[in-house]
């Protein structure tokens, strides 16, 4: 078993955190100690736009979007456009896969069903779709980026209502009729810290390899 710190680092920028996955991937390629980790983060608003898109995913203008506080970052990440912000906990896994894509990505889906169904949302990760689902509507967003074997960018789980209206300005991973959705319109009653814990625990038990 390889040893996978979990770190909280607050409320950040997303190119803060992008820079900084990096940073550590180069570590964990450099064959450093102690560099595989889970970068656990509430961001500023923000669309990130994934390799797959560009701002036709965009429902407003960029300057709408500004006037707003809201960036826009280009994500070395797959997938489309999808939005970060207050009321959402992110996790960034930077880990050798071990047992490849996919099982990496269902790891990353299998912690926010755990996570889900503890607070009573019963929740199912869809893999032609990729995220994790209540019913139709999407709950959490996945998208990786690997480089020789090791993976950074992870997983987006909507808490509050607020980060679902987030999504209002964007099409939402490409999918124009996707509804968006949240613990909280879901039914659970929960403070962001401590699904953000629950993740963190989660993600150490569901991804290949850590503990």
């Amino acid at each position: 078993m390889i040893s996978v710190a979990v770190l909280d680092l607050g409320r950040r920028s997303f190119g803060e955190v992008e820079a900084l996955q990096e940073a550590t991937r180069a570590r964990v390629l450099a064959g450093e100690p102690g560099g595989e980790c889970v970068l656990l983060v509430e961001h500023e608003p923000v669309v990130t736009l994934g390799r797959r898109s560009d701002l036709g995913a965009l429902r407003v203008s960029p300057e709408a979007l500004a006037a707003r506080g809201v960036a826009i970052h280009r994500a070395s990440r797959g997938g489309e456009a999808t939005y970060h912000g207050p009321g959402q906990v992110v996790a960034y896994p930077i880990v050798v896969l071990r047992r490849g894509v996919v099982a990496h990505v269902e790891a990353l889906g299998a912690a926010v069903v755990q996570v889900a169904r503890g607070l009573g949302v019963e929740a199912r990760f869809d893999r032609a779709r990729v995220g994790v689902w209540v019913g139709t509507r999407k709950l959490a967003s996945i998208g990786i980026h690997v480089r020789r074997r090791v993976a950074i960018h992870g997983v987006a789980l909507n808490v509050a209502a607020t980060a679902a209206a987030g999504f209002a300005s964007i099409v939402p991973c490409g999918m124009p009729d996707v509804e968006v959705t949240s613990l909280e319109q879901e039914g659970a009653r929960v403070e962001l810290d401590m699904v953000q814990r629950a993740l963190g625990d989660a993600l150490l038990a569901s991804l290949p390899g850590a503990e």
